[in-house]
């Protein structure tokens, strides 16, 4: 279970995230909506240890994720669109997160089929489309096959074909009782995709 209780986070005197609590259980699909500037992609950041909170808690199974055992091994996050080295392939890229996690080499060619993307694998990563790197994306996400899913706008600049696949990859997921947190802006897509929503202005 994701747990947010009473989350803030200011910079100076700007806040931009005031006093948030929700829940993401397991097997459900949350989506996390909100226009851009809210604080979605600040709360995923302060969940996976990326950014310190002011005050109020972020937890994964009822730890912070910096106290983790095994972190990639529970948590598979995408929370930026180009967190890759554009000079290398996109298969060569996944298979330095798989070496560095002690994942099995193989689950890289799974991955990649899993999210439509083995027809480009071995093209740079630099020269993908905004689609094309959100699919490695969450490759890199699925590559330990953790129980728990965090993505930032996962659908952004996917085609019609794509954000299918995503919403039934996602469904896949929660169905077998994985958690999955997944924002968005985009009210109709989250529709069809998560069983509960949270709505930050």
């Amino acid at each position: 279970m994701l747990k947010i209780e009473g989350l803030t986070k200011r910079y100076g005197r700007h806040t931009v995230v005031d006093n948030l609590t929700f829940e993401c259980q397991p097997g459900e699909v949350l989506g996390f909506l909100g226009p851009n500037g809210a604080g979605k992609s600040t709360t995923m950041k302060i969940l996976l240890g990326l950014a310190s909170a002011t005050s109020g808690v972020a937890t994964i199974g009822g730890r912070a994720y910096r106290e983790l055992s095994d972190p990639t091994a529970t948590v598979g996050a995408s929370v930026e669109s180009d967190a890759f080295h554009p000079g290398r392939s996109g298969r060569n890229h996944l298979r330095i997160l798989a070496d560095a996690t002690g994942t099995p080499v193989e689950r890289v060619d799974e991955v990649l089929e899993l999210v439509d993307l083995s027809g480009a694998a071995n093209r740079k990563a630099g020269a993908y489309s905004l689609g094309m790197k959100q699919r490695l994306g969450l490759a890199a996400a699925l590559l330990c096959d953790p129980p728990v899913l965090v993505l930032d706008e996962p659908g952004n600049g996917l085609d019609p074909q794509g954000i299918r696949t995503l919403r039934n990859l996602l469904r896949s997921r929660a169905a077998d009782g994985n958690t999955v947190f997944v924002s968005s802006h985009l009210l109709g897509e989250v529709e069809q995709l998560a069983d509960d929503v949270v709505v930050v202005s």
